[in-house]
């Protein structure tokens, strides 16, 4: 498969300035909550699947989105060092693990994942947050944008749902290829409780515990 001239093993690993790279544009302000990059091809894409929203009584707020391996790291370390510092090694690599990434594993690395609105699932069930959620499963898709991390009911490894967590999927399937095809698990340090990377098998587990309906149409382009 031939990937994109840009695509090397320090892109997906997040250690790269995406605030200096060309490709990335950060967010407007009316669309983000905060300062937030994006590449270039993803924010367009929002920006015509937002005013579609906006059409149907739904607006649509980015809260987060490209992190890079030291953003990663700060909100691991302090998962690992003060929250969840009571809790033996490995039950705290996978505690961590329910809804934050190790570093050098997350998707927000690459520019292509967004989180939208709200950081909790709850917000999501009901009145306007249910509306919003609505809204993303039924028309996202149109653009490019998919849920990651849906139910495990399903018997989806890895994350916990996440109903706020969309990839632009034309350019993140090509990212997930690249990875599995160059990154192993010996690529995964630099943080404290990187040794349980590999007992844990983070890449096949947790990068790799998306949703099905993303693997398939993976597969298919």
């Amino acid at each position: 498969m031939k990937f994109p001239k840009y695509l090397n093993s320090n892109y997906v690993l997040g250690k790269f300035d995406y605030s200096k790279n060309i490709d990335f544009a950060m967010v407007p302000k009316e669309n983000a909550s905060k300062n937030i990059y994006v590449r270039k091809e993803v924010l367009t894409a929002f920006l015509q699947m937002n005013d579609a929203a906006l059409k149907d009584g739904v607006s649509l707020k980015i809260i987060s989105g490209t992190r890079n391996f030291e953003y990663q790291k700060r909100i691991w370390d302090y998962k690992w060092n003060e929250k969840y510092k009571n809790i033996p090694p490995l039950k705290r690599a996978k505690k961590i693990l329910e809804f934050s990434s190790m570093p050098s594993t997350s998707r927000h690395h690459w520019g292509t994942d967004i989180d939208i609105n709200n950081l909790n699932n709850s917000y999501f069930t009901k009145g306007k947050g249910l509306k919003e959620y609505n809204w993303l499963l039924k028309n996202a898709q149109k653009y490019g944008f998919y849920q990651v991390y849906t139910s495990k009911e399903n018997g989806r490894t890895g994350y916990s749902e996440e109903k706020w967590h969309w990839t632009y999927l034309p350019l993140s399937s090509l990212y997930v290829k690249f990875y599995n095809a160059n990154i192993k698990l010996k690529d995964i340090n630099g943080f404290k409780g990187y040794s349980y990377a590999k007992e844990l098998n983070v890449i096949k587990n947790y990068v790799n515990g998306i949703n099905p309906e993303i693997i398939k149409k993976s597969i298919k382009n």
